[in-house]
């Protein structure tokens, strides 16, 4: 039996891997703090603080899993990038992946960032990118990684590693670029943007999440970009939202501005992802925000029903 303990779970990626995982056969435990999701039923879910040590080690032994997928971080955007709790989940992250080896477990996969690179390369690739994280949240995600490659290795763990790159769709925080677009657009307001000449890799969270499930599942080893490793422009998927929504006359680019080092190109090299694993993503840009528009839809309209 494949018994897989998934952190994060109510979260924005990892509540999109419980269906996948399901899919391809594992007995499904994850880790919530606040009400966990309705769908899918079958899932075992644990109310738990994982900054708390003592809880961790009382998590472990009671699920006894043999798989372990990580999500679980500080994420509230405009904050996480600077924000000291980055390094209290370090230490979180290092007692669960311990535990978890202790109690037999055999695989593990942690997600990562593509805020461990150094961004003057612009396309990213594992083996040739520099890794020079410019932020904390960089640092410790990158610092985590090595630590747990070395960990793995003395505790006879298989562990990967899953860089991601520019995540959208349902469940986003309302800050984020396309939700905020999306959002001020069905209300009837500007959509205020930088003049968004960058290029960015952005994936739909669908295809995150089973990009994820799938290097899960496989037996492959180390840090794994991500990705679409398809470069868009951000102003390109401003209007192809603006387009479907026939609000073209809202939307503002160039009125904010662009931060200084912000990089002109930043995407993902997935030939690991691709060749290694086999996964490829199921979705278009034009069908995720499709989907991602519908989703807020019906939010916007079961706000104003409860009115």
């Amino acid at each position: 039996m494949k018994r897989v303990l998934l952190t994060g779970g109510g979260g924005f990626i990892g509540r999109n891997c419980l269906a996948p995982l399901l899919a391809r056969g594992f007995e499904v435990h994850s880790v919530c703090t606040g009400a966990p999701p309705a769908d899918p039923a079958g899932i075992h879910w644990h109310r738990a603080d994982l900054l708390d040590p003592t809880q961790v080690a009382a998590l472990l032994p009671a699920v006894r899993p043999t798989h372990l997928l990580h999500f679980a971080w500080f994420a509230v955007p405009g904050r996480y990038w600077t924000a000291l709790e980055n390094v209290r989940w370090v230490q979180a992250s290092l007692d669960l992946v311990q535990a978890f080896a202790e109690g037999g477990g055999q695989r593990v996969v942690m997600a990562g960032s593509c805020a461990e690179y150094d961004w003057h390369y612009g396309c990213c690739s594992e083996a040739y990118t520099p890794l020079q994280p410019a932020t904390l949240y960089g640092v410790c995600k990158h610092s985590l990684q090595q630590v747990l490659a070395a960990y793995a290795t003395q505790a006879d763990l298989r562990a990967a590693w899953g860089r991601v790159f520019f995540v959208y769709g349902p469940h986003e925080h309302e800050a984020r670029l396309v939700a905020s677009v999306i959002r001020s657009l069905l209300r009837g307001a500007p959509a205020r943007c930088s003049a968004g000449t960058q290029l960015r890799d952005f994936l739909y969270v669908a295809d995150v999440a089973t990009a994820f499930v799938a290097l899960l599942d496989s037996t492959v080893t180390g840090a794994l970009n991500i990705g679409s490793g398809q470069p868009l422009a951000v102003r390109t998927l401003v209007m192809q939202i603006a387009e479907y929504l026939g609000r073209t006359d809202l939307v503002q680019l160039g009125v904010l501005p662009t931060a200084p080092n912000d990089p002109p190109l930043l995407i993902a090299d997935v030939r690991r992802l691709t060749d290694e694993v086999g996964w490829v993503p199921a979705y278009t840009t034009a069908q995720g925000l499709e989907r991602t528009i519908g989703w807020w839809e019906q939010q916007l309209q079961a706000a104003k029903e409860l009115r």
